[in-house]
C-alpha cells in the first residue's frame, strides 16, 4: 500500500466563463491530488463568470470530499490579480498555479512537478514544447533583457512552495506578473516539458507584456537610450552636413540651418525623456507593490 505524501497542498485554479469545462477540469485535479496527497484543497477564482460555470461547478463542490474554496471577485480582475487573490486564500505548503483549465497535458505531470520540486526546485513549470509565434518572440524578448539567471517560456501550469510564495509577497503585496516576479526571486526554477501546445489565448496578454517589460526588464530604458543615441547620430550627421555646404559655398537657403535646428531639439527632447523613463520606471517599483483586487464572497463547499 502506497503512503500518501503528508504535505499540505493548495490548486488554484482560475476561472471565467468556461462553463462545464470548469468542472470536468477540477474534478480531474482532485482526482489526481487524492490519488496521490493526504491533505489538499482547492481554491477556485470565479472572476465574474457570466455563464453557467459556478453553477456546474457548487453541485460538483457539494458532492466531493475535498475542500473547495470559492472566490467570487467583485468585479471582473484579470488573470494576474485575480489569482493573486487566490494565491493570498490558499494555506497549502505547495500551491499549483492553473491559469487555464485547459488540460492539454498528461495528467501525471501534476504529481510529476511535485516530485521534481522535492528535489530543490521552489518554482516548477510544466511547458509546452510548441508555442504561438507572439509568446516566443515576446519571451525572446523578455529573456534578453531580464536580470533573472532563469529564462521565462509559456507554461500550462506551475508549482511553487510557500517559501517561493513568501520570498514574492516580501517584495510587494502584488505581483502584476508572478511568473517574472518568481523568476527574480532568485529561488531554483525547473521546467518540465511535454508534447503539445496550448490552444485557448487569454485576453489582456499584450497590456500584460507591455507591463511585464516595463517592471520586470530594462528594455523600455535601453530602447529609449538607442532612440537618444540614433537620433544624436542623426544631429552629428545634420552638422557635418551643414558644415559642408557652407564651406562648398552652396547653402540652401534657411532649410539647412532649420534641419539642424529640428534634428538637435528632437535629440534633446529624447534625452529628457531617456531620463524621464527611467525616473518613472524607479516610480513603478515603489508603487505597483499593492494590494489591486477586490473578493466580494467567500464560499467553501464539502461533502
Amino acid at each position: 500500500m502506497n503512503t500518501k505524501e503528508k504535505n499540505f497542498i493548495s490548486a488554484v485554479v482560475y476561472l471565467h466563463n468556461d462553463g462545464a469545462r470548469a468542472t470536468e477540469f477540477c474534478r480531474t485535479v482532485a482526482a489526481e491530488l487524492d490519488a496521490h496527497f493526504a491533505q489538499y484543497e482547492l481554491v477556485v477564482v470565479d472572476d465574474a463568470c457570466t455563464d453557467d460555470t459556478m453553477s456546474h461547478l457548487k453541485v460538483w463542490g457539494k458532492e466531493q470530499t475535498a475542500p473547495l474554496t470559492i472566490l467570487h471577485m467583485s468585479t471582473f480582475h484579470g488573470l494576474e490579480n485575480a489569482m493573486n487573490a487566490g494565491l493570498d486564500a490558499a494555506i497549502g505548503d505547495y500551491v499549483y498555479e492553473f491559469d487555464s483549465t485547459e488540460l492539454c497535458y498528461p495528467v501525471d505531470l501534476i504529481f510529476e512537478s511535485y516530485r521534481t520540486a522535492l528535489t530543490g526546485s521552489d518554482i516548477v513549470s510544466v511547458c509546452p514544447r510548441t508555442v504561438r509565434g507572439g509568446s516566443g518572440l515576446f519571451y525572446k524578448v523578455f529573456n534578453a533583457y531580464s536580470p533573472s539567471a532563469y529564462r521565462l517560456r509559456t507554461d500550462a501550469f506551475r508549482l511553487v512552495t510557500r517559501r517561493a510564495i513568501n520570498r514574492v509577497h516580501a517584495s510587494g503585496a502584488h505581483q502584476p506578473y508572478r511568473k517574472a516576479a518568481y523568476a527574480a526571486s532568485g529561488l531554483k526554477m525547473t521546467d518540465l516539458e511535454f508534447d503539445g501546445r496550448l490552444t485557448v489565448k487569454s485576453g489582456g496578454r499584450f497590456n500584460l507584456a507591455l507591463d511585464s517589460l516595463t517592471l520586470y526588464t530594462d528594455f523600455g530604458f535601453k530602447a529609449s537610450m538607442g532612440i537618444t543615441l540614433f537620433m544624436f547620430v542623426l544631429a552629428l550627421a545634420e552638422l557635418v552636413y551643414t558644415l559642408v555646404i557652407f564651406a562648398t559655398g552652396h547653402p540652401v537657403a534657411g532649410w539647412t540651418t532649420t534641419m539642424f535646428v529640428i534634428t538637435v531639439g528632437f535629440a534633446g527632447l529624447f534625452a529628457v525623456l531617456t531620463i524621464v523613463v527611467k525616473y518613472l520606471s524607479l516610480l513603478l517599483n515603489l508603487t505597483f507593490k499593492q494590494q489591486k483586487y477586490l473578493v466580494e464572497s467567500i464560499e467553501k463547499l464539502q461533502k
